[in-house]
This record gives structure tokens, C-alpha cells and sequence, in this order.
């Protein structure tokens, strides 16, 4: 069975993770610069690791409103899906997962300012989680 991408679309940088091959389980990858390298390097990625789904997150304020990260999200979206195409891409709620992330890394004993370097791909594990444990909900 292919993998499936999570990335979490930051201003500066995108977490990025992937689940193993069951697609039971997420696991973080390197963050990527949030710059004009980034679809190529995402396709490599693709590619690498026979990827057959990618899920970008989505950033909603917790009313539910769209703010300005999820009209950014959205952009990045649109392009993901043209530039990966004929992988499926779709969008995912990502609500509260940064925060999710920090309490983790936190309770994991990593002090506030060594978690900058982790954060974004933490942030995209728990986003892809909370997807694949939706797919095996059923």
C-alpha cells in the first residue's frame, strides 16, 4: 500500500510527515523551507518513498472562521495539488495541532527554545495522525 504526506503549511517553514506503509502510523521528516524549492522538493519526496496520497492542513481559527494562514494554506494547496497531480491532494483540519505538538515536546522534556527545529514536523504528525485514525475509525 502507498504512503500517505501530511504537511502542515507554514509561513517560513512546513512540517512535513508520512506514514509507514500500513498507513496505520505518522512519523515526522525534516521540515522544508517554505520557498520556491518547495514543490520540487515535495514531488521528490513523493517519489521517494511512493507516496499515493498528501494531506495539507488546513488552519482554521477554533470558531471555525478561515483566517489569514488558511487563505496561505489554501494557496499552497492549490499548488501542491497541480504540482503533484495525478496524486490525490486534500485538505484536513488542523485545529490546535502546533499547540498539541508543543505540550508534547514539552511533557518529552525538550525545553521551549530547542523545539523551534521540531515543532512544524511534530505539528504534521499529529495532523496525519488524527487523519489515518479517521480512515481506521470505521
Amino acid at each position: 500500500m502507498s504512503r500517505i504526506l501530511g504537511i502542515d503549511p507554514g509561513t517560513k517553514r512546513c512540517g512535513v510527515a508520512i506514514t509507514d506503509s500500513a498507513r496505520t502510523l505518522a512519523f515526522p521528516r525534516p521540515v522544508l523551507e517554505a520557498n520556491d524549492s518547495l514543490l520540487a522538493k515535495l514531488g521528490e519526496l513523493v517519489e521517494e518513498e511512493l507516496v499515493g496520497l498528501v494531506v495539507v492542513g488546513r488552519p482554521v481559527a477554533l470558531s471555525g472562521n478561515e483566517t489569514a494562514s488558511t487563505e496561505a494554506a489554501d494557496g499552497l494547496y492549490t499548488a501542491i495539488t497541480a504540482a503533484l497531480a495525478p496524486i490525490p491532494v486534500i485538505q484536513w483540519d488542523e485545529r490546535l495541532t502546533t499547540l498539541e505538538a508543543q505540550k508534547s515536546l514539552s511533557g518529552a522534556g525538550m525545553k521551549a527554545k530547542n523545539q523551534r527545529e521540531r515543532i512544524d514536523s511534530a505539528a504534521a504528525v499529529i495532523m496525519l495522525q488524527n487523519y489515518v485514525d479517521g480512515l481506521h475509525a470505521d
